[in-house]
């Protein structure tokens, strides 16, 4: 979904409390994960005051993460190392779908000249593995692969849950469902209903509940079980919102992404 990169972007604060911040461990995950899709660098004390740790215990810990190359240091200021990014290309889960998809994603953004998006389950959110955009779609603060967003208000996230697992639904609504936008659906029954269309048309949309202005179809993809492992979208601008047309070039597009990850295990 093209949307704001702040929707996309976790509240460290929010998650504060449910990580443990008593272990070295726990308290390294919270300085790593500290780091928002804008911030270029932050301050020792900016990084102390988002994670709520000693002043002390994050200068400490960030030096040692200097010296692995987890963080890097500028001007007095800290940034995430290139050590992270080196790690992030080896998981092979991530690696496989995204160098299968993005030869085909680029083929989807020639055919529907809107922004496509290759997006995982990870908790409760869609986790951007890759996009592609035709430069066609404008917006002031477009979304990011590595961005995420609640799996209820997206079409790839709503793919992801008519298609995956059961339980994903129950657990998304174990939790309040908070608009995005005006036109989100927040009304369990009326998001159930919104799946089971899905299901019997094999496609999610989506219509401006991530960003006004914009609209979503987005498909699952399987893998060698069978199993949901991924789900492919388009966005493009309400102007352009033929859904029937996006959902046949998007299941195209899905039927050669199956044929390659059927021989893949991921």
């Amino acid at each position: 979904m093209s949307t704001s990169a702040c929707l996309f972007e976790p509240d460290p604060a929010l998650q504060r409390g449910t990580q443990d911040s008593n272990s070295v461990l726990g308290k390294v995950r919270l300085i790593l994960e500290v780091f928002g899709l804008d911030d270029e660098t932050l301050s020792l004390s900016e990084m102390a005051r988002r994670t709520g740790l000693a002043k002390a215990s994050v200068h400490r810990l960030s030096q040692e993460l200097v010296q692995w190359g987890l963080l890097e240091r500028r001007s007095g200021e800290y940034r995430l190392g290139m050590r992270l990014f080196e790690i992030g290309q080896r998981v092979p889960r991530q690696r496989i779908l995204r160098d299968l998809a993005r030869p085909l994603m680029v083929d989807l953004v020639q055919t529907t000249s809107g922004t496509v998006h290759l997006a995982v389950v990870d908790g409760l959110e869609v986790l951007y593995l890759e996009k592609v955009s035709g430069g066609n779609t404008h917006v002031s603060r477009p979304s990011r692969v590595a961005g995420r967003m609640p799996l209820y208000c997206t079409a790839t996230g709503k793919a992801l849950l008519a298609f995956g697992r059961r339980a994903l639904f129950d657990e998304v609504l174990s939790a309040p469902l908070i608009r995005v936008t005006p036109r989100t659906t927040v009304a369990p029954g009326l998001l159930a209903r919104e799946l089971d269309r899905a299901r019997e048309v094999g496609y999610a949309t989506e219509f401006e509940q991530a960003r006004l202005g914009f609209m979503s179809v987005a498909i699952p993809l399987a893998g060698a079980t069978g199993a949901t492992v991924a789900a492919l979208s388009v966005t493009v601008p309400m102007s352009r919102s033929k859904v029937d047309l996006l959902a046949g070039q998007l299941s195209v597009v899905g039927r050669r992404m199956t044929k390659l990850l059927s021989a893949r295990e991921l």
